[in-house]
């Protein structure tokens, strides 16, 4: 077929655009385009490959079933185009260029602001561009593309990938200074009052951490889980609403710091997460990550 009738790289981009907000305007705006541009680009690859794609209405965005097929593809074009440019980058200096980096909200708060600094320093050659978001969507950014590599805390199964764990980060109990006066060094976690437990909600994967480090079942039916930050998980401890789970990396980072919240390590068979770095397999920049990920251990 002559490269004339292939589609081009730009209308696969309006196609993803779309897929990803299900919404002409705010695609365009990620595409850095007009609204008519987009859609006269996706038109014109309709008209190309002689199919509908996209079925428009005044309020929805519908892909067709082909559309949809097409755009999974599309997705895993655009995904080996870029992988061109990262071969090139990968035989010139170390860590340099564009790289996308997902991270765990249990992660970023705690760990950034010590590495980042360093980086610019040392790699100021290094755009990296940062989005903080749970461990599950940011595997499924990593497997299609919009990430180039993932910091998050394992155990957790993030798909076909390579690791480079960084370290060791234990769990502690947070409760209000005074409730637990006779608590020995460490929390067994059969002193756990599994009605006061405070734990982020589904989809926070140091929620389903800090429950398997416990081994109690009763705890997942009673702790009441809430959609917010470990910040404000603090703050209603230090009101006495309860207790919580904390990672040692945000006790480092001083998140108990002008509250009157004690933390005691977890005594437990497996008291901690794993810290970890993870890459698709086979990326042209896997020495990139390798790099980086001895760089973040220093974080510890």
């Amino acid at each position: 077929m002559s490269a004339t009738y292939l589609p081009t790289l730009k209308q696969l981009q309006y196609l993803i655009a779309l897929k990803d907000h299900g919404h002409f305007g705010r695609a365009a705006d990620a595409c850095f385009v007009t609204q008519s541009t987009l859609s006269a680009g996706l038109r014109e690859l309709e008209t190309l490959i002689g199919v509908t794609l996209v079925e428009r209405t005044r309020r929805v965005v519908r892909f067709t079933p082909l559309g949809e097929q097409i755009a999974a593809k599309a997705r895993r074009v655009l995904r080996e185009a870029e992988e061109l440019g990262d071969m090139a980058r990968a035989a010139g200096r170390p860590l340099s260029g564009e790289m996308r980096m997902s991270v765990i909200p249990t992660i970023a708060p705690f760990m950034l602001p010590r590495i980042l600094p360093r980086l610019r320093a040392d790699y100021p050659d290094l755009k990296l561009f940062l989005r903080e978001e749970p461990s599950g969507p940011a595997c499924e950014a990593l497997a299609n593309g919009r990430a180039d590599c993932v910091l998050l805390a394992l155990p957790f199964s993030c798909g076909d990938v390579a690791v480079a764990p960084l370290f060791d980060d234990r769990l502690y109990l947070a409760f209000p200074e005074g409730e637990m006066l006779a608590s020995p060094a460490a929390i067994q976690p059969a002193d756990i009052d599994e009605t006061r437990l405070l734990l982020l909600e589904d989809g926070h994967c140091l929620k389903d951490h800090a429950l398997a480090a416990c081994n109690r079942p009763e705890l997942r039916a009673e702790a009441t889980m809430l959609g917010t930050s470990l910040h404000t998980v603090v703050q209603m401890v230090d009101n006495g609403l309860g207790v919580t789970m904390l990672p040692k990396i945000a006790l480092d980072a001083g998140i108990l710091d002008h509250t009157r919240v004690s933390a005691r390590p977890l005594d437990a068979e497996h008291p901690d997460r794993t810290l970890a770095l993870v890459w698709r397999r086979a990326s042209p920049r896997e020495r990139d990550f390798q790099l980086l990920a001895d760089v973040l251990k220093t974080a510890r």
